[in-house]
């Protein structure tokens, strides 16, 4: 009887644990890294500029791999040096990375973008470029070189061989499908999962900076620009190395205060001294990037921007902050004092196991990297003919709910003869359940912010953006997405009806409330 009852017993437990367990969605892994790259590129003949120096550029990349040895993702460059500040693209890259050793591997691959600017020779904004690299990897990073080329083909006169040189890290990440969204567990029943390990923490704030010019130097026009403010919009996403220091990603945009058409990058590290019972942060942090247009003297692009923040809880995982400091090339040519406000939503991912507090539960959130090429129909020009202009965009988005998320999105011309325009834009939407046998969703979205660029009359840069959409699943992470649209500038001529057709990449992620 004793040994019938521990028998019952057993498989009771085995069956009770798989009851508790059986929904958890399962874990994937997902590997992945980034890159940072420099190339030097020599210009063309300009009668505007004699002698014009090689133009750094520099870019920032996340590449997924599809397999053992191929990887495809998406990256965007600026101007670091020269005489084109201000210079950006973004674009698509896809390629092959395979071992020949322990140590060494070869590198192929190919980027396709749209962008420009700092009245450069970019034609319509669409270039290539390709490069064959060799490399060499030490576990935690990599470093490679080789050859590259490129070549603004859409009218443009950028086109040369050049060498290259890269830094890759792997950025490697936990995930479960889509269709995980908003199901929400126990920790103590996710703790009998694979689970059951640390967390990463991640930040995402929509924020608005304001840039107050303190040196002398004009704008490329003439005009003085000293004691004006430059008002900015944009994101910035932050990601925890230990309990304290993390690194950060920033993208802004000029929406008032100049002409359209200045944006900024940075890349930075920094470290959170958290008070009042993890209630209040404060962060010093300190970016390098690319930044100009505009009309903005930025010399070759470089800036640097150290900051200094305070955060304060004001509902949950949810922070509004308030950020001072500086944002200057090195030679202080252009300087300004900065002064920002944003909302900043912080999240403990991947895992049960939290250094900064305890939590009950967990719940898989839905976050979407959408690439698209819109198309605006009759773009409005400040002198040249009115055309259609076409743009290659890429779109973030955070689902609070099934039916709610909130969206960033950049975007580069890429051709229609207006190679310098770029957005930088926040905003949110609506999505209806899955329709049509979980295949379908039909969603609605709001975004705002700056543009300019590329002769685009935009005003100042603020522009709306509202559209419709469907998007379609081809598989457990990919869908089709189609939308249509309009656009309209608040302080220019821009006003025009637009359709895109995109790629969207959506997968869950554990997070713990």
């Amino acid at each position: 009887m004793k040994k019938l009852f521990l028998v019952f017993s057993i498989l009771f437990l085995q069956q009770s644990f798989f009851a508790q367990t059986g929904d958890i969605p399962a874990k994937k892994f997902q590997k992945g890294f980034a890159k940072l790259d420099f190339l030097s590129i020599k210009m063309p003949e300009d009668p505007n500029i004699l002698n014009e120096s090689n133009m750094g550029f520099s870019g920032i990349h996340y590449n997924l791999f599809l397999n053992d040895w191929a990887y495809t993702g998406v990256g965007i460059y600026g101007a670091v040096s020269g005489e084109r500040g201000g210079f950006f693209t973004l674009g698509i890259n896809a390629g092959i990375k395979k071992y020949f050793s322990d140590k060494f591997y070869v590198d192929a691959g190919f980027h396709f973008g749209g962008g420009g600017g700092a009245a450069a020779l970019d034609g319509g904004g669409a270039f290539i470029l390709p490069h064959a690299n060799i490399g060499y990897d030490f576990k935690k990073f990599s470093i490679n070189t080789g050859w590259s080329y490129v070549d603004f083909f859409d009218g443009g006169a950028i086109k040369n061989h050049q060498l290259n040189v890269s830094l890759e890290i792997p950025l490697n990440f936990d995930y479960a499908n889509s269709d995980s969204s908003d199901k929400e567990f126990e920790i103590i029943d996710l703790n009998k999962t694979t689970w059951n390990q640390k967390t990463r923490r991640s930040s995402l704030m929509a924020h608005f900076n304001n840039l107050k010019a303190i040196s002398d130097t004009p704008l490329t026009d003439g005009t003085p620009l000293k004691g004006k403010t430059i008002r900015l919009a944009g994101f910035e996403f932050s990601s925890y190395l230990t309990k304290n220091w993390f690194s950060f990603v920033k993208v802004d945009g000029a929406y008032d205060g100049i002409r359209g058409g200045y944006m900024n990058v940075f890349l930075g590290g920094g470290y959170n001294l958290t008070l009042n019972n993890n209630n209040t942060n404060i962060l010093a942090k300190f970016g390098i990037g690319a930044g100009g247009g505009g009309g903005v003297d930025t010399n070759g692009g470089f800036l640097i921007y150290p900051d200094v923040s305070i955060e304060q809880r004001i509902f949950n995982d949810l922070f509004i902050s308030v950020n001072k400091g500086y944002l200057l090339t090195p030679n202080n040519k252009f300087t300004t004092s900065t002064l920002g406000f944003g909302l900043k939503y912080y999240v403990e991912r991947g895992g049960t196991i939290s250094e900064n507090k305890s939590y009950t539960s967990g719940k898989f959130k839905t976050f979407d990297v959408i690439i698209k090429q819109d198309l605006y129909f009759d773009a409005e020009r400040m002198q040249n003919p009115t055309e259609n202009l076409h743009q290659i965009s890429l779109q973030l988005n955070i689902n609070l709910n099934k039916n709610l998320f909130l969206s960033g999105q950049t975007s580069f011309a890429n051709f229609g003869n207006a190679g310098a325009y770029a957005e930088g834009l926040v905003g949110f939407g609506l999505k209806t359940n899955t329709l049509l046998n979980n295949s379908t969703s039909i969603f609605a979205q709001f975004l705002a912010g700056a543009s300019g660029g590329g002769n685009i009359s935009t005003g100042q840069g603020l522009i709306a953006k509202p559209s419709v959409g469907i998007d379609y699943k081809i598989s457990d992470n990919l869908k089709l997405r189609a939308a249509g649209g309009y656009v309209k500038a608040q302080g220019g001529s821009l006003s025009s009806a637009f359709i895109n057709l995109g790629i969207n990449y959506n997968i869950s992620f554990l997070k713990l409330n």
